[in-house]
């Protein structure tokens, strides 16, 4: 049996290698590093696969969403709500901008957002709300969309986990994750289901005026050289990185269905294991992406899972093992431990199975058997 990685990137660098090799090779030879064609292709295949009018690349997935509030005029004191499990960049560009972060619970079956608690966190100074698309699966978002539109708030899609994904509104049309909310921010961290060879990211939106503020900010805040009309950043994504992501998105709908596979041998082991909660997929709005596979252990030490499965050369993840509010970066008076009753379990309860586009069936069936053997133990 191969080695176990949590995720696969040379395995899957070696079924697109000639390609990719010859690409940058290209870009290295044109000395078009910086803003070059390569970079503009992509942006337009992207926009392409997405549905969506507008895609600024820029240098990461936390820049994207810094800039993205940023191009929305978002000011020191405004509040904006979102997840407390999620990854710190979700809020930590929120405290850097001078805003004020707002964490809410989530649901306990799809891990996003809770729609209640959206509404209760509602105050006079709430500008924005921020659903993370969690683990490759869309938060609610004709919930979200309409109590944005009752309360005139800005909504920022953090899909840096769920590219690719599909959500299904109540009225029967589907769009692509990242194209439903005012903006959205990805991130093409090597290890995410479009991943690059490097850093970068990117920002989604259909808004005409939005996307051509963000151009500048992403860009010194220059529309023509030398001239800066905006304040602005340098968060550029490299001609490198892109050609290496416009070889990827051609690939990237058949990634997805072989992690969808994955998940599903994993959870046809699992059905039977009343203590292990496998993932919930609400098929009647969003597919799932699979960025992670993440279980809920019942009656079980999730710590002492971990270090079984690791002891047996299984890795392993725990996504997150403390939730924002307890940060210390990021705690607040105002945090009621009441109020995050389900991020406080699931702290306890997950942990995240190896998941990528080279899973074979001989190892996914030697991580099910020690996830059972030891919860069975």
């Amino acid at each position: 049996m191969k080695k176990i990685q949590m995720v696969d990137l040379k395995g899957q660098y070696e079924a697109i290698k000639e390609i990719v090799n010859a690409s940058v090779i290209d870009v290295i030879e044109s000395t078009a590093f910086i803003n070059g064609p390569k970079v503009h292709e992509f942006q337009k295949n992207l926009e392409n696969y997405l549905g969506v009018k507008h895609v600024i690349p820029c240098a990461n997935g936390t820049d994207a969403l810094q800039i993205a509030m940023m191009g929305l005029g978002l000011k020191p004191g405004d509040e904006v709500i979102t997840s407390d499990f999620t990854f710190a960049a979700t809020v930590e560009v929120i405290a850097l901008l001078g805003l004020t972060p707002v964490l809410v619970d989530v649901e306990p079956d799809t891990f996003n957002i809770d729609i209640e608690a959206i509404k209760k966190a509602i105050t006079p100074n709430t500008k924005a709300i921020v659903p993370v698309h969690l683990f490759g699966q869309c938060a609610n978002m004709d919930a979200i969309m309409e109590i944005a539109n009752t309360h005139n708030l800005f909504v920022i899609e953090d899909n840096a986990q769920a590219i690719g994904a599909t959500y299904t509104s109540s009225n029967g049309s589907k769009q692509k994750a990242g194209t439903i909310g005012h903006v959205a921010s990805t991130s093409f961290f090597p290890s995410k289901n479009l991943g690059c060879y490097g850093d970068g990211g990117a920002i989604f939106t259909n808004d005409d005026d939005l996307a051509h503020m963000i151009r500048g900010i992403v860009n010194h805040g220059m529309y023509r050289r030398y001239y800066h009309d905006v304040v602005g950043v340098n968060s550029r994504l490299d001609s490198i990185q892109a050609t290496i992501l416009n070889t990827k998105l051609q690939h990237l709908d058949t990634y997805n269905k072989v992690r969808q596979n994955a998940a599903r041998k994993y959870n046809e082991a699992f059905k039977n294991e009343e203590n292990i909660i496998t993932p919930f997929i609400n098929e009647s709005q969003s597919t799932h992406v699979f960025h992670q596979y993440t279980l809920k252990v019942k009656n079980v030490d999730r710590d002492a899972l971990a270090q079984f499965l690791n002891d047996n050369e299984i890795p392993c993840g725990v996504y997150y093992p403390v939730p924002l509010h307890l940060q210390e970066a990021y705690k607040n008076s105002r945090h009621n431990e009441d109020d995050f009753a389900v991020t406080n379990q699931l702290i306890k309860e997950v942990i995240s199975l190896p998941m990528h586009t080279e899973l074979d069936d001989e190892q996914i069936a030697f991580i099910t058997s020690k996830v059972i053997e030891f919860v069975n133990g």
